[in-house]
């Protein structure tokens, strides 16, 4: 047998025994063995992309939305280095991913070789672990076998273990390519199985549990101090945990600020769970999401004394000064992975564990304290008015931050929003009310780029199979286009465009004052619009200016599945105009 096919079969059966199930592959001829070996496995489904960046990002969605590894495999040369912008939010954001990349033999590496750069640990510390494997040889000893099915296995574990992220392996591989014979390839062939028969990995994980001083220390912590903050960041684990969270957030009166990627901010279990504990208030009214607007002024609160935090850095620049500027005597972030997401430095105490066990474990040892409610209601007060406020200026004005709260509000139960980065994610923090709706949100916050958000959304959608809308805005849907390929595929998926014709953000920043250079150089208004890239992918396209058309479109892509992208133009200018005076607005109500 081809060695190369040999080497490549077993590594590829032993992931689909550790579970592998998904591979994202772009075509490349130094990389024929594997993608022959993934096609032939019955146990894994491979998927095509012609661009590795989008690939990559790709791949990323499906592993966010699934929560397990999914591989990539490309040929040598840039096409691995198209990789790096996936491999970094995969590593930033704990995503768990296996790259596969074929490579030239070692002879040909430093000579000339067409197409043969240096792709030994290419990607630095971006990756967990990094393997440059040997080159198959003919009539390899066992022992050289067992590496091959013994890398495989470590290799998937290590990028799904308690801190998830990309797994780099290399594979060097001298031609010919492809199988000797010319009937069709099978990896579940006599030849694989005669070495292999004798020979199966095991792999387990468990979780990391809290001790009973831990649990000690931190009930007498939340008994002693009736003024604490429970903070859930992005990357809050997806299982139990708002269940949990919420649970333990009633227990203790601690008001749960929710970023929009926790998984907590749009929840709709908490209420009929949290029902069923007996607890004399909704956990949807403890949930805050108001604080993008009513923290850029004092709220005027004593401080809290304790903050209990979970997930990644909060997205919210407001919610970060706040915690920047208060003192509160103890600061908890409760992490299982063991990242740390502090860019201040103030956290007091850093615990590494599982932090659905110790919300279930906190709320059944609290289960007979009677908090004072004044600390909870001052907040929901404080809550509650920001909103009845706030919403009556959204359905006011018709702004880019107007469409989110609009959209959030006509998404079916259990649907997935990709929020994209700049504009879309900051106004989804500010105007997406916490409500009692299942919405899944995904972004890709990690390193937040705006390069392979429409990837990241259709993996999303493929991994799920649930309606899928994508929110980016035009200058992220531009750096992202070839990913519209995949668009067509999927009936599952909307893509929103919110075409404000540049990058909108920079108005925020100061450097909007110096014209020039601003327009030319930060805003970069490019006058185009989508219609036409839709027509090239096969999409049906919807273009809007109002609110009322907007409406109506989103009506149509929930209620009628198809490949669409929807095309809000706004001025961008006029955007940020409003956006400042309902802060101004808001800004006069809390003083």
């Amino acid at each position: 047998m081809n060695p190369n096919i040999l080497y490549s079969s077993l590594f590829v059966n032993s992931l689909a025994i550790v579970g592998l199930q998904s591979v994202v592959i772009s075509p490349g001829s130094r990389s024929t063995p594997l993608t022959l070996a993934f096609e032939a496995h019955p146990q894994i489904e491979t998927f095509l992309h012609l661009d590795e960046r989008g690939a990559g990002f790709y791949a990323l969605g499906m592993a966010l939305a699934s929560n397990k590894p999914v591989a990539l495999v490309c040929t040598s040369g840039t096409a691995v280095a198209n990789y790096l912008p996936a491999i970094i939010e995969a590593r930033m954001s704990q995503v768990p991913l296996l790259v596969l990349t074929g490579d030239r033999p070692h002879e040909l590496r430093h000579s000339g070789a067409n197409q043969t750069i240096d792709q030994v640990k290419i990607f630095g510390d971006q990756v967990l672990w990094s393997v440059d494997m040997p080159i198959p040889q003919e009539n390899p000893p066992e022992v050289a076998l067992r590496h091959v099915q013994t890398t495989a296995v470590r290799a998937a574990t290590t990028a799904n273990g308690i801190s998830k992220g990309p797994v780099h392996v290399n594979f060097p591989f001298r031609k010919p390519l492809q199988p000797e014979f010319s009937e069709p390839y099978s990896v579940i062939s006599n030849q694989v199985t005669i070495h292999n028969s004798q020979f199966t990995i095991h792999n387990s994980a468990g979780k990391i549990t809290p001790t009973t001083d831990q649990l000690d220390w931190l009930t007498a912590v939340l008994i002693q101090h009736p003024r604490g903050l429970i903070i859930c960041g992005p990357r809050c684990p997806n299982d139990d945990f708002p269940t949990a969270v919420t649970a333990l957030a009633q227990q203790t009166d601690y008001p749960l600020i929710a970023d929009p990627l926790s998984s907590v901010r749009f929840f709709s279990r908490r209420d009929e769970e949290i029902a069923e504990k007996k607890f004399a208030q909704s956990a949807a009214n403890s949930i805050i999401s108001g604080y993008e607007t009513f923290l850029q002024s004092d709220p005027g609160w004593p401080e809290p004394e304790v903050i209990v935090r979970f997930g990644q850095m909060p997205t919210s620049k407001w919610l970060n000064a706040y915690l920047n500027k208060i003192n509160p005597a103890i600061r908890l972030h409760i992490r299982e992975n063991g990242v740390w997401a502090d860019d201040s430095h103030r956290t007091t105490h850093f615990w590494q564990i599982n932090e659905t066990a110790v919300c279930q474990t906190l709320t059944t040892r609290l289960h007979h304290h009677q908090p004072n409610p004044t600390w909870q209601q001052t907040i929901l007060a404080t809550e509650q008015a920001t909103w009845n406020t706030l919403e009556s200026q959204l359905n006011q004005h018709w702004f880019d931050g107007a469409a989110i709260a609009t959209l959030l509000a006509q998404l079916p139960e259990g649907a997935n929003l990709l929020i994209g980065n700049s504009l879309p994610v900051r106004h989804l923090d500010q105007y997406g009310r916490s409500r009692a709706k299942t919405i899944h949100i995904f972004g890709n916050r990690g390193a937040s780029g705006i390069d392979g958000n429409i990837a990241t959304g259709l993996g999303v959608a493929q991994a799920t199979g649930r309606p899928t809308f994508i929110v980016v805005g035009d200058v992220t849907a531009l750096h992202d286009l070839n990913s519209l390929l995949l668009a067509r595929q999927m009936s599952n998926a909307t893509i929103i465009v919110f075409n404000n014709n540049g990058g909108g953000i920079f108005r925020r920043l100061p450097v909007s004052q110096h014209e020039p250079p601003f327009s030319s150089r930060f805003l970069t208004p490019h006058g185009r619009t989508f219609a036409h890239a839709a027509a090239m992918f096969e999409l049906d396209y919807i273009r809007v200016e109002n609110r009322s058309e907007f409406v109506n479109a989103v009506e149509t892509a929930v209620t009628n599945l198809t490949p669409r992208l929807i095309e809000l133009i706004t001025n961008g200018t006029k955007d940020e105009e409003i956006r400042q005076k309902i802060n101004n607005i808001m800004g006069k109500f809390r003083s």
